[in-house]
């Protein structure tokens, strides 16, 4: 129960009802007999003292309350007060707490974006760690600058060399980094310690980089003295010189070894050189900077061979004195095995590389230079390597025994890009090359004979102006890239360069055969409808493709095809291109590369390299260049054939009537010839004639041998064997007779010296069977229809008929159908 309930309890005033209960309860409980009487008024008088106390007690109370009231009104407004201070102090306190939880809060979070007091010590808690390693770092690098110089310091002033300090530094190097490596495994914080690591390596590195420049600056003054990077004349020199000089260059070798045998897991110290090299080639890098990449006029961009031709000479002018001294030096080093010429010229080899690099960017726009610049680097290469010039004896040579010299053109054709800007220059070149061979108005012409060369005979054959010079372009071509080192670059001119120049042509030619085609009137009708053109405009045509004019077209087609075919066999026969396509059937990237172009032949896998691939490289070529010969062969004998045949019509015509009373006789050596014969006599006397002057003897004996067979058997049929039902009298049979020897004596007359009997003898056979008279015929007719089987008496009368001796043309059957178109023949 609370005071203040108690005290509104007390304040109440008393209940005299329950007083007199309770009273009455309490008299009951104590005095039950009437005993308890007796004691009765004592406890009145008790009860009344009580009630006495108890009013003074009250009145004490009464007397008390008033004051305990004005107290506690008066504590309660001392504590109103004090509790509103209090609360105003709480919410000061509510404010400055929220404050200060606001400053403890992270640079992240707070709106301010201040760091906080906690944090300010963090970092300079971190800071001072930070300092206390950076101080050690500092150490370890202060250390190691320390080494570094007295390393240099020591190289210069001690003889003979050592290098115990760079020693030093070595091994405190690879103790911070073994210690560095165990910091990484405990705290996973590689970044600082491999930052150091690597920068103690460099000053590792840059240490023996100073020390061989403060070695290779003593030798450098002491070969000024030998007046280098002149030539040097020994007789003119002082002992003392040549002495201090071999010092300084010992000096440096030893240095060389004692680094070999420290760095021994690396081997760019090999790829190198020598260092005493190295030295030497300074003074000459400087001069040719001088000279070629200032603003001096040696330094042009069209003249790359100025100083290509430069550093061969350095390399010459140096030669003895490097052969003689300088090798002398080294026979008593760890490098005697080192050829001095050919080291000193491979560490020239880096200055035109660099130059060569620098230059590329300015040639790139410009192919001719560009192409100039790379045949003059190819000559280069090939003039230090007719000089001997190789990796073997080199430092680099005998780090890598299997090692071939690329050469300085590497650095250009080892780059794609550039390799193939100049090889589209260089195709590009070549094609302007030949559409100005083919635009040529000459380029059809046929020229007697190629020139000589070496006092040769003058070949059977008569070439066109633009095959011969289309020949040379390829050649040229082959001229241009066959220095090129690696293979793989020779396959990729030959396929991308050469070959299409080859191909263009044949395109050209079989493109010229056509366009006869569609315009010979000789070939539209062997393909009816073929010509779509008007009479007047074949009749335009026509002197194009007729006579010796459509011949010599044809021969131009002809002659162009067989210059280039013969040319490529011979090629094909070089060790260039029989290298190449060997090395094509060996490598699969070649294989795969050559399988792709049409105009190369099938390689088949060698895995041997001593198998040698069937065939040329112009094997397929050669081949459609054949099938282009074999066309244009065709269509001369076509050509020829058809004009002769078509003049022959009028004289067959004339054989064929009923009488011959109507023939006109001509005295054709002593012999009376139709006039109808004369203009195919004529004709054919005019295109063998032109052949021969045009072609080559073996050509035309080709082309006459088909003409003169097919002339042959169309005169036999037409002549002999298809007279109808009219029969030829023996007098009539004379005639024939003597025409048909006509054709022999105008292609002996045509073509002087050549065999021309030969396609006409099945010919001259039946004229003479039709000729026959006398005893002659009688015995032939009997001789061949009443032949037994076996019985070669037919043959020996005919052999007689024609003076001819061996097996004839005919056959016996053949004999019997011509002997019955005469008329005294009763069989």
């Amino acid at each position: 129960m609370s005071i203040v309930v108690q005290i509104q309890r007390f304040l109440q005033p008393a209940d005299a009802e329950s007083s007199q209960a309770q009273a009455l309860r309490i008299l009951n409980e104590r005095y039950n007999v009437s005993q308890d009487l007796s004691t009765l008024a004592q406890a009145v008088e008790d009860a009344r003292t009580h009630r006495e106390q108890l009013e003074h007690t009250l009145a004490q109370s009464k007397d008390n309350l008033a004051k305990v009231i004005s107290q506690t009104q008066s504590a309660a407004a001392a504590h109103l007060h004090t509790a509103q201070e209090l609360s105003l102090l709480r919410h000061s306190l509510t404010d400055e707490l929220s404050s200060l939880t606001s400053e403890l809060l992270s640079s992240f979070t707070n709106p301010d974006g201040r760091p906080t007091l906690l944090e300010d010590i963090e970092t300079m808690h971190r800071n001072l760690k930070e300092q206390e390693s950076i101080k050690a770092y500092v150490q370890v690098i202060h250390r190691a600058l320390q080494l570094s110089e007295e390393s240099t310091r020591e190289v210069q002033h001690t003889r003979p060399v050592t290098i115990s300090a760079y020693q030093s530094l070595q091994a405190f190097v690879a103790s911070v980094t073994d210690a560095c490596a165990k910091v990484v495994e405990v705290t996973g914080q590689a970044d600082t310690t491999l930052r150091v690591v690597s920068f103690l390596n460099e000053v590792q590195k840059k240490t023996w980089v100073d020390m061989k420049g403060a070695l290779s600056a003593l030798l450098l003054a002491e070969a000024e003295k030998l007046n280098w990077p002149l030539p040097v004349d020994l007789a003119k020199t002082k002992e003392e010189d040549r002495r201090t000089f071999s010092a300084a260059f010992l000096d440096l070798s030893i240095l060389q070894e004692l680094g070999e045998s420290l760095h021994s897991g690396n081997s760019a110290a090999e790829k190198e050189g020598l260092y005493a090299m190295q030295a030497l080639i300074q003074p000459v890098a400087q001069r040719f900077k001088y000279h070629f990449e200032g603003t001096r006029q040696t330094n042009k961009l069209d003249k790359p061979e100025w100083y290509f031709t430069h550093i061969l000479n350095v390399s010459h002018e140096h030669q003895p004195f490097l052969e003689t001294f300088i090798q002398t030096l080294l026979a008593s080093t760890k490098y005697r095995d080192v050829v001095a010429w050919r080291e000193f010229t491979y560490n020239l080899l880096p200055i035109v590389a660099r130059h060569l690099k620098r230059s590329m960017p300015s040639l790139l726009p410009h192919a001719p230079l560009l192409a100039h610049t790379i045949y003059q680097a190819l000559a280069f290469d090939a003039s230090l390597r007719e000089d001997g010039f190789s990796l073997a004896g080199t430092l680099v040579g005998r780090a890598n025994k299997d090692a071939d010299w690329e050469g300085v053109s590497a650095v250009v054709l080892g780059r794609k890009e550039w390799f193939e800007r100049w090889m589209d220059g260089e195709k590009e070149f070549a094609l302007d090359q030949y559409h100005e061979i083919i635009s040529a108005p000459d380029a059809w012409t046929i020229v007697d004979d190629e020139p000589n060369v070496d006092g040769a005979p003058p070949p059977d054959t008569h070439p066109t102006i633009s095959a011969r010079r289309l020949k040379s372009l390829v050649e040229q071509v082959t001229d241009r890239y066959s220095p090129l080192p690696q293979f793989t670059q020779r396959t990729r001119f030959l396929i991308n360069v050469q070959l299409p120049l080859l191909e263009q042509y044949h395109g050209r030619i079989s493109s010229s055969l056509d366009a006869f085609e569609s315009l010979s009137s000789a070939f539209a009708r062997a393909v009816p409808g073929a010509l779509g053109t008007s009479a007047s405009e074949g009749k335009d045509r026509g002197h194009l493709t007729s006579g010796t004019e459509g011949v010599m077209r044809l021969c131009k087609a002809l002659v162009s095809a067989k210059t280039i075919a013969v040319a490529m066999e011979g090629w094909g026969e070089d060790l260039f291109f029989l290298e190449l396509w060997a090395e094509i059937n060996h490598k699969a990237s070649l294989r795969a590369r050559a399988e792709t172009h049409p105009s190369l032949p099938d390689p088949k896998a060698l895995t041997d390299g001593t198998e040698a691939p069937d065939g040329t490289i112009f094997e397929e070529l050669v081949q459609q260049y054949g099938t282009l010969v074999a066309r244009a062969e065709d269509m001369i004998v076509q050509q020829v054939c058809g004009e002769v045949e078509t003049s022959l019509k009028p004289y067959f015509s004339q054989s064929a009537r009923p009488s011959s009373a109507s023939r006109v006789a001509t005295p054709v050596a002593d012999l009376a010839v139709s006039p109808a014969l004369v203009p195919a006599l004529s004709i054919l006397s005019a295109h063998l004639s032109f052949l021969r002057r045009t072609v080559s003897r073996a050509t035309v004996a080709g082309v006459y041998r088909r003409l003169a067979t097919r002339l042959a058997a169309h005169i036999l049929q037409r002549a002999i064997l298809q007279r109808r039902a009219r029969r030829v009298s023996p007098a009539e049979g004379r005639l024939v007779q003597g025409e048909c020897a006509l054709w022999v004596e105008t292609c002996r007359a045509a073509l002087p010296g050549a065999r021309v009997d030969a396609p006409w003898r099945a010919l001259r056979e039946a004229a003479a069977v039709v000729g026959a008279d006398g005893a002659r015929w009688a015995a032939l007719v009997d001789a061949a229809f009443g032949a037994a089987p076996g019985d070669d008496a037919w043959r020996r009368a005919l052999g007689e008929l024609v003076g001819v001796d061996g097996a004839p043309e005919l056959a016996r059957e053949d004999v019997c159908v011509i002997a019955r178109t005469r008329a005294d023949c009763d069989r």
